[in-house]
């Protein structure tokens, strides 16, 4: 679900560098959702594109655990699926260029889709390579051969006038070791291959600097308020309910504390089970926002939304979910090294130790320096270079 946000800001770059670039969209309902609050204009397959966050819910996720190898597997049926469904659209759709956001099913397939003239392939990444997260050497070997087939595969044989790396981050965001035994080096790799952007997020964080100001327009007072939430969907609402028992602890210190529960769409998940007077809700479009007007977030370790507490520098406690590599190592190690956000272990985190670091910090001003947050305008200027260049080349 963070994705989808941050392809909306390239998108408006990109229209406001280039009027008269008509754009279409592909996505899964949850993201189609957010597309179609925004106004932009789906295309009807789009209606028929298979859900990956689903499957991961409905069948992996739990626990506080979301397994990429096991998500790799399970989504294996809905690859071919998809892929299918995107070779109809660009055989009937005469599209100049496609972006695709870690669309990992379309670009293993690119050189078969369209070969007569086929569009530029523009592919958004943000992390590179995937990691094993346990010592089971069937993972461990599922990995290595995912990395050498794709990375230092399929993605090599695609001749460069037909695809563009983006990497949204910075060089320091990439590992600087192997994609795996005798494999390259990851950030060799990525200095090579992609156009980093630096950081994508789809507001103006200078517009959220007045909290009174936010408060008022979100309806909140002046009580300290504590936002927990789990991020697009409903992996890690594990998290709600540890929040949930802290919450009773922190009204004996705090009796006007007002605390704010955030679940992600459900796919028919049960709420989570919360103490009485506990704000509960569902899905909010512009969360960031409530993460402008609180005095402390309580958040999964997700990309986007760690981002946007960086750039809005407010205080948060952050929790990777377990088995997910890129919250477990590469979005920690983004943290860690702009130091922001404290970074928490679920599984070692009871109520009292929650509430203890929440009292600790509640209303404390952020250290870390502010982060470049330009890369959506860089990703239009390329693009833009893109299309003009296609369009020099008829």
């Amino acid at each position: 679900m963070g994705h989808v946000t941050r392809d909306i800001a390239i998108a408006r770059e990109i229209r406001t560098a280039h009027p008269n670039v008509a754009i279409s969209w592909m996505a899964h309902p949850l993201a189609a959702k957010v597309l179609e609050e925004s106004g932009e204009r789906l295309l009807p397959e789009s209606a028929r594109s298979a859900d990956y966050s689903a499957i991961a819910i409905a069948s992996l996720a739990g626990d506080f655990k979301l397994s990429i190898f096991k998500y790799v597997l399970a989504i294996k049926k809905t690859y071919a699926h998809n892929v299918e469904l995107f070779r109809q659209v660009i055989a009937t759709r005469p599209f100049d260029l496609v972006i695709g956001d870690e669309s990992y099913e379309v670009i293993n397939v690119w050189s078969e889709v369209s070969k007569q003239s086929p569009p530029h392939f523009v592919m958004v990444h943000d992390f590179i390579g995937l990691m094993a997260t346990t010592w089971n050497p069937v993972e461990k070997m599922f990995i290595w051969k995912r990395n050498r087939d794709r990375w230092l595969g399929s993605y090599l044989k695609i001749p460069a006038q037909e695809l563009t790396h983006f990497f949204v981050g910075e060089p320091e965001d990439v590992p600087d070791q192997r994609f795996g035994f005798l494999l390259d080096n990851r950030r060799t790799w990525a200095k090579k291959m992609c156009r980093f952007l630096g950081y994508i997020i789809r507001f103006d964080p200078a517009e959220y600097q007045d909290q009174a100001k936010v408060r008022t327009k979100l309806g909140y007072g002046r009580e300290p308020l504590v936002i927990c939430a789990t991020g697009g969907t409903c992996v890690g609402q594990e998290l709600l309910e540890l929040a949930g028992r802290t919450y009773p602890l922190l009204k004996q210190k705090i009796p006007n504390l007002r605390m704010v529960f955030v679940r992600g769409e459900g796919y028919g998940i049960k709420a989570p089970q919360l103490p009485e007077g506990a704000d509960l809700r569902t899905y909010i479009p512009k969360i960031y926002e409530h993460f402008a007007a609180a005095d402390l977030v309580l958040i999964v370790g997700g990309g986007t939304s760690t981002l946007e507490l960086t750039a809005l520098r407010r205080p948060f406690l952050y929790f990777p979910l377990e088995r997910q590599f890129d919250q477990q190592f590469l979005i920690a190690d983004r943290l860690a090294r702009h130091q922001a956000g404290i970074r928490m272990e679920y599984r070692k985190t009871t109520p009292e130790s929650l509430a203890d670091v929440i009292l600790a910090n509640i209303g404390k001003k952020a250290a870390w320096p502010p982060i470049p947050i330009d890369g959506a305008r860089k990703a239009a200027e390329i693009v833009g270079e893109l299309l003009f260049r296609k369009e020099n080349l008829g």
